[in-house]
């Protein structure tokens, strides 16, 4: 098996540690990678953060044997967590820590699922439907498209890939599997290709890009578990803790934008002359917006092209009532 840090280049690599570093200059600090992967961020941080300690969360048992292998020079600087990422609290028992001083999410599919062609991620290469990111959860894309009838379909490709063509793409995989299984993603993308029309598609894309992000996302709850995972990741971290998040698409980015503008934002009625401390912000935001890659590394690594990098900072406590699920 070829090792992980040379077939990962992780994106916005030094600006996620720069984010980070400031939280993590004291002894004892202890930083969270929420989405392990290869290991190439967590590498990183142990590198320029030389008191910190790493813990790696990542459902996906062959990314951790990976990046453990990569990462065992640190010795019990590192420390690996078989979980979903949205178990913060986990990952801070593994350490004996109450509290993170820094937080990284990298969401989306990491290029070890994508480039195991047996794990059915993508569509450009012919393989059985997975997309289970954790190989022990019991439902695969190919159990979707057998179970899940007509109007779940329309709704997970509408809600989850933002199809146009939802609805034609659904009706179309009901009558194909009512003849044969579909399983393979060569017979996924050849149903999806004939339900869009060439007109409407985007020169040099595939026209199922969007059906297997859809698939992915139901198979893997990725929306249900990054819901839970960045209040878990702000209450997670500690005053002057640092939460980083890179989002690859929309509906991600959506929720990760509105959470933090919920803490970055006066929970005071407007106008009042004096804010009390409950209702001051609890976040401070260390980005403008969104970040993007820049022009250089979206050339050296096509897959930084959608990035979309948030970040903040914990002020003060949070009050319980002010922490919620975003959705």
């Amino acid at each position: 098996m070829t090792d992980a840090a040379s077939r990962h280049q992780p994106v916005m690599l030094q600006r996620c540690v720069d984010l980070l570093a400031p939280a993590l200059a004291h002894e004892g600090a202890v930083a969270i990678d929420g989405t392990l992967g290869m290991g190439g961020h967590t590498e990183a941080i142990l590198e320029q953060c030389p008191q910190a300690r790493v813990v790696g969360i990542d459902r996906d048992k062959d990314a951790i044997a990976l990046a453990s292998e990569r990462l065992a020079r640190f010795g019990d600087r590192f420390v690996a967590h078989h979980a979903e990422y949205d178990d913060i609290a986990g990952a801070l028992a593994r350490v004996g820590a109450t509290h993170a001083d820094g937080i990284l999410l990298d969401l989306g599919v990491s290029s070890l699922q994508i480039d195991e062609a047996d794990r059915g991620f993508s569509y450009a290469q012919d393989a059985p439907l997975d997309m289970r990111m954790n190989r022990e959860d019991p439902t695969t894309a190919a159990d979707i498209l057998r179970d899940a009838d007509q109007r779940e379909l329309t709704r997970i490709l509408r809600e989850y890939g933002e199809e146009r063509f939802a609805a034609r793409i659904a009706e179309s995989i009901v009558r194909r599997r009512d003849t044969s299984p579909i399983t393979r993603s060569a017979e996924l993308t050849d149903i999806v290709r004939a339900c869009i029309p060439a007109a409407t598609r985007q020169p040099g894309s595939n026209p199922a890009k969007r059906t297997f992000q859809a698939l992915r996302i139901a198979v893997n709850r990725e929306l249900e578990v990054l819901e839970a995972a960045i209040p878990a990741a702000v209450e997670g971290v500690g005053v002057a803790g640092r939460v980083v998040v890179m989002s690859y698409q929309s509906l991600e980015d959506r929720i990760v934008k509105v959470a933090f503008a919920h803490g970055t934002t006066s929970s005071a009625p407007p106008g009042l002359p004096v804010v009390p401390e409950e209702h001051q912000p609890y976040l401070r935001s260390l980005t403008r917006g969104a970040e993007k890659a820049d022009a250089a590394e979206a050339e050296s690594n096509p897959r930084s092209k959608p990035v979309r990098l948030r970040a903040v900072e914990r002020l003060r406590p949070t009050p319980p009532s002010r922490l919620r699920r975003v959705s």
